[in-house]
């Protein structure tokens, strides 16, 4: 018909999450794109996560959503610890998790160790709703390079160690082993505390148990913790780990004081209530964390986590 107008083809971006299981989002907008020595990073528009940071296939974090991860990551460890004044991210690119530490009272200097400068840099451009300028904030110190190099031979010390880190495929699987983890505790003040994602008991039960099972091996307190994380699809499992510091220790009044005396503000999600319902365990992650599982070691491979490479790129296109 003469005049009707034309469809606009909307493209949608799908992450699998393993072989029968994953979600899509729409692009609205490809706002920035490039090919680093190491992987391929995007960022796009998406009416429900506003700006969204996709690396290799995967979804990594978003505007909108970005605190339900942030802040538990952090915030539940340096609660539980008296006093956090230095600080240790590895991975992390995106700012936000050395935006959320850079909130704590006290925090004298913020380490950044990330491989890529290419998602600093994009970050820096595309994500200040999440990095919120911790960037130029003068207590950050960028260090681009291999972090199991930089911990492996700095003599520094931190309060507290974040490692927020892309999926344990391929090199990164390095950082997931019992003897990253054992590097990590010798970085580590006494009393200090380290936090990490261990993935998600829906999607790859298997590899939280052995992730899980290595971090045990290092460290006397381990204490994991439930998330739902709406752009990672599912629920996802995270966990803190000490020589002698115990969150489960705390009350919720115990975490709301320690919040208000620390003068935390613009949180979102976490608060004393929060604190002990993150720490809650649904009866089949308590099986899944109670049968023996195997540790990594350096060499190891998780069976489970596919490199996205590896599988055939999803993308679907609807007219509308």
């Amino acid at each position: 018909m003469s005049g009707a107008p034309t469809a606009q083809a909307t493209r949608y971006v799908a992450e699998r999450l393993n072989a029968d299981f994953g979600f899509y989002l729409s692009d609205r907008r490809l706002l920035a794109e490039r090919q680093s020595a190491w992987q391929h990073i995007e960022v796009f528009e998406n009416r429900q996560f506003g700006r969204v940071m996709r690396i290799d296939g995967c979804f990594m974090t978003s505007e909108r959503d970005e605190f339900f991860y942030h802040e538990p990551m952090v915030h539940l460890p340096a609660i539980a610890h008296p006093g956090v004044r230095s600080a240790l991210v590895v991975g992390g690119g995106d700012g936000g998790a050395a935006e959320e530490l850079l909130k704590l009272p006290g925090m004298e200097r913020v380490v950044l160790a990330e491989l890529d400068g290419e998602v600093v840099a994009m970050a820096r451009e595309w994500l200040g709703a999440i990095h919120c300028g911790a960037f130029d904030d003068p207590r950050l110190e960028l260090r681009l390079g291999d972090a199991r190099r930089f911990i492996g031979t700095s003599d520094e010390r931190f309060d507290q160690i974040v490692l927020d880190l892309t999926d344990p495929f391929g090199p990164a699987v390095e950082l997931y082993t019992v003897e990253f983890y054992a590097a990590c505790r010798r970085a580590l003040n006494p009393g200090g505390v380290l936090s990490l994602h261990l993935g998600s008991p829906v999607h790859l039960p298997g590899s939280l148990a052995r992730i899980a099972a290595s971090v045990r091996t290092v460290f006397p307190v381990f204490r994991p913790y439930l998330q739902y994380v709406p752009l990672y699809g599912t629920l996802w499992c995270m966990a803190m780990a000490s020589s002698t510091t115990d969150p489960a220790t705390l009350t919720a009044a115990e975490v709301d004081t320690r919040i208000a005396e620390r003068g935390l503000q613009d949180l979102q999600l976490y608060n004393g209530a929060v604190h002990h319902a993150l720490l809650a365990q649904p009866n089949f992650v308590r099986a899944l964390l109670d049968k023996p599982a195997q540790p990594l070691h350096c060499g190891d491979a998780l069976d489970e986590v596919r490199d996205p490479a590896e599988l055939p790129e999803v993308v679907v296109y609807a007219a509308g």
